[in-house]
């Protein structure tokens, strides 16, 4: 991603994502079931000229079939902000910082890991592109000196990840979710691409459930208050996006917590509508 003249993603930036979202080139499906796929790249085994390893961290893709739900709901629910705070178990903290322009802002996220994990969080740069096609929102870590890494906590880092979604019909869509993040503290690397895949389909249920029940809880909390369709509503302060600048991944702390978790050959464990590899209940990097 090109992102030279400011770190606010251009239009090349969209259409990249698009591309990867629909690509099936270098891609491996993990999962097929139920309306729902979860794929993962294929990963180059030579480094690139100037590096001394070739990634790790697989590239995971997820898509869904929602018969129920129209793509301006989804889209709705993955903006709102105070809507999350009834459906998603795993935040700890999250709130929207500034406005970057009409279509973007920086914000940041705290989720919840079980003991003995520590919990993580990320400060990332989200922005969105609404067409006649599509709803698209995308987010990748940034770093600005008054929201370094806290105590208590691991930075995570969000490489890029996003959402396409796809009208299919008046109330049903196709909702494509890709990531590719690093959650840090030197987990390892089995542990972050097993969980990916296995946890996917859950999360996507979840999101699901999230659409079907906004609108009920929309008509009784601000139904006309959508500051990501309406810029005018947006009461944020305005930001310089020249304050932020990219956040590397290797750049970030790592702490150690391979030793608590089990081998690879430890098989997922289901827990409710989730799974757990070894015992480790990861959450997906977040949008926000």
């Amino acid at each position: 991603m090109s992102r030279s003249a400011s770190i606010l993603p251009d239009e090349g930036v969209f259409t990249q994502f698009r591309q990867q979202c629909s690509s099936t080139d270098n891609w491996i499906n993990k999962y097929d079931k139920h309306g729902m796929q979860v794929w993962v790249e294929v990963l180059s085994t030579a480094p690139k000229q100037g590096q001394r390893n070739a990634s790790k961290i697989h590239m995971m893709k997820c898509r869904m079939a929602i018969m129920d739900v129209s793509a301006a709901t989804m889209y709705d629910v993955l903006h709102d902000g105070l809507y999350r705070k009834s459906w998603d178990s795993n935040m700890m903290e999250s709130y929207d910082v500034a406005r970057l322009s009409a279509n973007a802002d920086f914000g940041y996220y705290a989720w919840g890991c079980p003991a003995p994990l520590k919990s993580r969080d990320v400060v990332t740069l989200r922005s969105w592109q609404v067409t006649d096609e599509d709803y698209v929102i995308i987010n990748f870590s940034v770093k600005h000196p008054k929201y370094p890494p806290r105590n208590g906590l691991v930075r995570a880092c969000s490489i890029i990840t996003g959402y396409v979604i796809k009208s299919t019909g008046p109330n049903s869509c196709s909702f494509t979710y890709l990531s590719k993040a690093d959650p840090k503290g030197s987990l390892p690397k089995w542990v972050v691409n097993r969980a990916s895949q296995v946890l996917a389909p859950g999360v996507l249920k979840r999101v699901h459930k999230a659409g079907q029940n906004y609108p009920g809880w929309k008509a009784k909390n601000a139904p006309d208050l959508k500051p990501w369709l309406v810029p005018a509503q947006n009461t944020l302060p305005m930001m310089d996006p020249a304050e932020l600048c990219l956040q590397r991944a290797d750049s970030l702390e790592n702490v150690d917590e391979s030793s608590m978790v089990a081998s690879p050959e430890t098989p997922p464990r289901p827990v409710g509508d989730d799974i757990v590899v070894g015992e480790i209940h990861c959450s997906e990097i977040d949008c926000n």
